[in-house]
């Protein structure tokens, strides 16, 4: 995606759009902090926050909590991840799978304590590029324009580095998020346009009754950030104002809605392979994805002794019902009528 121009370039804008980022951390996660860093070793750079517990979004106490782990390679970080957590994939596979669809997702847990953690992998450079214009897909992106929390940085030059990335993400949503905002909107509906889109854009269990939950989790936070936003784009004339409802000044061309739209469908089509990735790399995967259809989509699964023995040979026809009928999917179909 092109963007309008560099909104960071204002060292005013820049400033507004890291409210939150430094919120204090729950001593729980700051437990699972430390062991994820201990985990992955000197090439640690950073650790964010994010998810349903960053949020207070409903999460439950057994429910993972949710980080990026950003590293400096790839290849000290999981050797050092699997000399630390024992048997399970192979070094080589996660650096490899990593390079061609970044981020990893793994699973950690604190030895004798029920507490775990999912984390998505990143070097450093593949952040910077999933933060810009240049991103392939909306996976990082859609996870980091909203609440999240810079809970730990190596030093002074990393903490930059990733307060830069964050900043832009926030920048950049108008970008991606334009064609799909109301003819007026305020500062509410622009969130929560951004929140729609981005669920959109994945295979996820949730129906569109999360996204009020997300609203009132996070408003306290995204709300002034967002107003920061819009009130720079009517100061540099992309937005007009009346009270708090804003409109466009001027409207994307059809070839800029095409490659929104593109964009999207390709950040979906990525988002179903990382589903496999998930296989191949996420410890007790399956309990995983069990767990999240019954926390989100509210529907208990109960697997037969084959599917939970054989899951990838016996599984496929009840995926196919519940991709065909999942609550996303009905809400989108409803929503379209």
């Amino acid at each position: 995606m092109r963007p309008l121009k560099d909104l960071t370039d204002s060292s005013t804008l820049s400033e507004a759009l890291r409210y939150g980022l430094d919120s204090p951390a729950t001593p729980e996660t700051l437990r699972l902090v430390d062991y994820v860093v201990k985990v992955f070793g000197t090439s640690t750079v950073a650790v964010i926050h994010y998810g349903s517990h960053a949020q207070k979004s409903g999460a439950r106490p057994e429910s993972a909590y949710d980080f990026f782990v950003i590293v400096d390679r790839y290849a000290p970080a999981y050797r050092s991840f699997r000399a630390a957590t024992g048997p399970g994939f192979r070094a080589s596979t996660a650096i490899i799978l990593a390079r061609i669809l970044p981020p990893n997702v793994v699973r950690i847990a604190l030895p004798d304590q029920p507490l775990q953690g999912k984390c998505a992998v990143l070097s450093l450079a593949h952040l910077e590029r999933l933060t810009s214009p240049r991103s392939l897909d909306h996976f990082t992106q859609g996870r980091l324009f909203q609440h999240v929390q810079l809970v730990w940085t190596r030093d002074t030059e990393s903490r930059s580095a990733v307060l830069a990335a964050l900043v832009r993400v926030r920048a950049a949503t108008f970008a991606w998020g334009r064609p799909y905002l109301p003819k007026e909107f305020d500062v509410e509906s622009y969130f929560r346009a951004l929140l729609e889109t981005s669920f959109a854009a994945e295979i996820r269990p949730e129906a569109n009754d999360r996204v009020p939950q997300l609203l009132a989790a996070q408003g306290n936070t995204m709300i002034p950030v967002y107003t920061e936003l819009l009130q720079y784009l009517v100061a540099t004339s992309i937005l007009a104002q009346a009270g708090k409802v804003y409109s466009q000044i001027h409207h994307l061309s059809r070839m800029d809605r095409l490659r929104i739209r593109l964009y999207f469908k390709r950040s979906k089509a990525r988002a179903t392979f990382r589903w496999l990735k998930h296989i191949a790399l996420y410890d007790n995967w399956l309990e995983y994805i069990v767990q999240k259809i019954a926390r989100r989509a509210g529907q208990n699964i109960e697997l037969t002794p084959l599917e939970k023995r054989w899951p990838l040979l016996f599984l496929w026809p009840r995926a196919i019902r519940f991709l065909i009928s999942r609550p996303q999917r009905q809400a989108r179909q409803h929503d379209a009528l």
